[in-house]
């Protein structure tokens, strides 16, 4: 039987942030209605893109950003998926209940329904990322999100460093990986450093579709961001944001300094073609991986 082409058109959403959440949010419904425009069925939008990426620094007014799940950014990413029938991937600051705040991925539907969400997993804890301080760790698991495009598998920044996150989502039955990222350098950073990080990035999560024969969608912000405390120079937010085959081949990249909507055709029926005979998943030794569930070996 000859395997059938699952073609849509992705679409995602880089963007420079400030101070004013209203500006923010209005700048991403404005890029999502262009994206649909162009016929995208799917948009995705960065890791918390109503705001300021506040961890940079640890202040107890900043939990007034939170809000509910469904909540102002759901509604109004809800009213713009029906209007123009696309799938919508949001970020929210979510507050769960009092003491606890996630940093939370949202996919409406293109009905307008809320889809599902993702908590993200891995919260890192570095100078400029003061994210252990903010947000408490999901619990949801590597679940993909069904939606009238397909299942998405939704994960979040840091998340996209775990190969064991990514092959969870796999083996879950997702049919594409999203990462809704905000990542970027520190300005004393040199040339040389810059570099190593930005092809470190990209590098792990082609690997990530590669292992798992998936296509993947990375969306970054872009621009500067000052540190509120002034303890730091602020972040260079690097952009770059790309979408992949399953193959990990690059189809299309983002600028590094530039907000831009970035568009591509991907093929989910692809991935049983590839899977025919790079025979990743076949081949796995699961009786011998016991040691994924230990902190270390030893």
């Amino acid at each position: 039987m000859k395997i059938k082409s699952k073609k849509i058109k992705v679409a995602l959403v880089q963007q420079n942030c400030s101070e004013n959440q209203e500006n923010n949010l209005a700048k991403s419904i404005a890029e999502i209605k262009n994206a649909a425009q162009t016929g995208a069925q799917l948009v995705i939008l960065q890791e918390l893109h109503a705001n300021i990426y506040f961890c940079q620094s640890e202040n107890t007014e900043n939990f007034d950003l939170a809000e509910t799940i469904p909540g102002p950014v759901t509604e109004k990413l809800s009213s713009v998926a029906k209007e123009h029938k696309i799938v919508i991937v949001g970020s929210v600051f979510e507050k769960r209940a009092a003491g606890i705040y996630h940093n939370t991925a949202v996919v409406l539907d293109s009905d307008g329904s809320l889809a599902g969400c993702y908590r993200k997993m891995h919260i890192p804890d570095d100078p400029g990322y003061s994210e252990k301080y903010y947000f408490t760790p999901g619990d949801n698991e590597f679940k993909p999100i069904k939606t009238s495009v397909g299942k998405l598998g939704v994960m979040v920044c840091w998340d996209q460093w775990y190969p064991e996150a990514a092959r969870c989502m796999a083996l879950n039955g997702a049919e594409m990986l999203i990462y809704p990222t905000a990542i970027g350098w520190d300005p004393d950073d040199d040339d040389a450093e810059k570099t190593r990080q930005l092809n470190s990035w990209r590098i792990i999560q082609q690997s990530h579709a590669i292992a798992n024969n998936l296509p993947l969608i990375c969306c970054n912000r872009t621009g500067h961001e000052p540190d509120g405390s002034g303890q730091s120079k602020g972040i260079d937010f690097w952009g770059h944001s790309f979408i992949t085959g399953p193959q990990g081949e690059i189809l299309a990249q983002a600028a590094g300094k530039k907000a831009q909507i970035l568009t591509s055709e991907i093929d989910l029926g692809r991935t049983e073609s590839v899977r025919r005979i790079w025979t990743f998943f076949r081949d796995r030794r699961i009786d011998a991986y016991g040691v994924l569930t230990k902190r270390f070996g030893k």
